[in-house]
């Protein structure tokens, strides 16, 4: 196979540009080494060659491949040093005027057919070539590190960009072994972008005293899949990187309330405590492992009252068998007795706002969030209101980790945990559709690649239902009168007529 681009270089040798330079050569183009720190393309070619070195300890190349490989590496000193170049692909600092300034310089050396590529990750691309007198060859060409295994690259065309150049650039990225995604020039592109729902939002729910950190990790990797609940996230990747980017998508698209960051962060990241490469984030860490606090033990109960469900829960059949199942007294009748656990199960409301809308003894009431069926989930979530007593918080939670499952219980969040982080990434995916910036399907695959969500959020929305995600963010928009919520229109109209959230319209 002809390789797209035979001759390449990689300006800026940090630990993205190694990435970028490592596959590029095992693609089969040759490479030029480029960093304005002197001696750091050389280290570069070095530490490349001692992993090419250890994939031939592992057997997954023989000697001969890694010679060949670093071979195709030229370090080099000046940007003359690239006249020949197919594809000059940057890595530099995040600096707007740096970036310009180099490829101003780029641009008289090189050839006129030669493409030019950022990686930058919050940048506009359009910004970038305006000063360009050829802006139309320069696109995003956005990797993720460690390059080598993250295996999505957005190809970001600029507004002047010629449509031909990023049909090279995707072409490219197949040779890699990458899987390439097109989007428009906007902030956050597709992943930073889709990606503000999932942290902002759990640091809202924490800033409101629902539930700590360690609580909110548990139910989203329990209740949804992740890999990685938000603060593990947040400290693996570190404040010092995380909470810049959440400041420049907010500000870029100005002070959207959908990416509002948190003070929450600003102090810690003030403070040093960034994450786990410093020892203390949202957890600290022991000779690199996270020291996570004990879950509450089970409460011992002897004598569990019976249970009255809300006529208005959700899932109402399923829960009604779920407490059969546990062994609960069920009561049947139009309002619950004086003695019994008065359940509710709502969608995006409050357990307050429920138990006053449906004249229930606040006393005696508790919530459980029913988004997910009860067997799909590691774990059950119940929450209290204000006025819950202890005893009945308690009954509860024996009840139901009757059979082992765990349950967590967390203070009165309109939409629990899991309903709000949710129904806030799906919103947010639902308005980068409706926006333009991708496709359904290209939101879809660089979510799961580039973000590791066990569905992508068009997916979510789709297997919890349109129709609930909704409900769930018009009832929190009610319960916090904040315009965060307010449903996008490719959601909205989606739901309201039962459709996928893929679906396209016709043209």
């Amino acid at each position: 196979m002809k390789i797209q681009f035979p001759t390449i270089a990689i300006v800026g040798t940090g630990a993205m540009g190694r990435g970028i330079a490592q596959i590029a050569a095992q693609a089969g183009s040759q490479v030029f080494l480029l960093d304005a720190n002197p001696g750091a393309a050389d280290a570069a070619q070095a530490a490349l060659q001692e992993q090419w070195n250890k994939l031939v300890a592992k057997g997954r190349i023989d000697a001969a491949q890694a010679s060949e490989l670093v071979a195709r590496l030229h370090p080099v000193k000046a940007v003359t040093d690239l006249a020949s170049c197919d594809l000059v692909v940057e890595a530099i600092v995040e600096r707007l005027d740096v970036k310009k300034a180099l490829f101003a310089e780029l641009e008289a050396v090189v050839r006129p057919d030669a493409v030019l590529a950022t990686n930058t990750s919050s940048l506009s691309v359009t910004a970038i070539g305006a000063g360009l007198q050829r802006p139309e060859r320069l696109a995003g060409f956005h990797f993720f590190n460690p390059v080598p295994l993250m295996k999505v690259v957005e190809v970001i065309a600029g507004l002047k960009t010629d449509a031909a150049v990023c049909t090279a650039l995707a072409a490219y990225a197949k040779q890699m072994g990458h899987t390439p995604v097109q989007a428009q020039d906007t902030p956050g592109f597709i992943v930073n972008h889709a990606g503000r729902g999932f942290g902002t939002e759990a640091l809202r729910i924490v800033g409101e005293g629902v539930a700590d950190f360690a609580t909110i990790d548990r139910i989203l990797r329990d209740q949804v899949g992740f890999k990685l609940g938000p603060f593990e996230l947040m400290d693996l990747t570190a404040l010092d990187v995380s909470h810049p980017v959440m400041e420049s998508i907010y500000r870029q698209y100005y002070d959207e309330p959908r990416f509002r960051p948190s003070v929450i962060t600003a102090q810690r990241l003030a403070g040093g405590i960034v994450g786990k490469k410093v020892g203390e984030g949202f957890y600290r860490y022991v000779d690199g492992v996270a020291q996570v606090p004990a879950e509450a033990p089970v409460p011992v109960v002897n004598d569990i009252p019976p249970v009255w469900v809300s006529p208005r829960a959700a899932r109402r059949a399923e829960l009604y068998q779920l407490l059969k199942d546990l062994g609960a007294t069920i009561e049947t009748g139009q309002s619950p007795s004086p003695h019994a656990i008065t359940l509710v199960a709502p969608l995006g409301f409050d357990v307050t706002t429920v138990a006053v809308v449906e004249r229930l003894d606040p006393a005696r009431t508790i919530g459980i969030d029913m988004l997910i069926d009860d067997a799909a989930t590691k774990r059950r979530v119940l929450a209290t209101n204000p006025a819950t007593r202890v005893d009945i918080r308690n009954a509860a939670h024996a009840l139901f980790a009757r059979d082992g499952k765990a349950v967590s219980v967390i203070r009165d969040s309109g939409g629990f945990v899991t309903q709000r982080v949710v129904a806030t990434i799906v919103n947010i995916a639902a308005d980068i559709c409706q926006q333009g910036i991708c496709s359904p399907k290209d939101l879809e695959t660089a979510v799961t690649l580039g973000l590791g969500y066990p569905l992508g959020p068009l997916a979510m929305g789709d297997r919890w239902g349109p129709t609930n995600i909704l409900e769930v963010l018009f009832n929190m928009q009610t319960v916090y009168g904040d315009t965060r919520y307010r449903p996008s229109p490719w959601l909205r109209r989606r739901g309201a007529i039962g459709l996928s959230l893929t679906h396209v319209e016709e043209n």
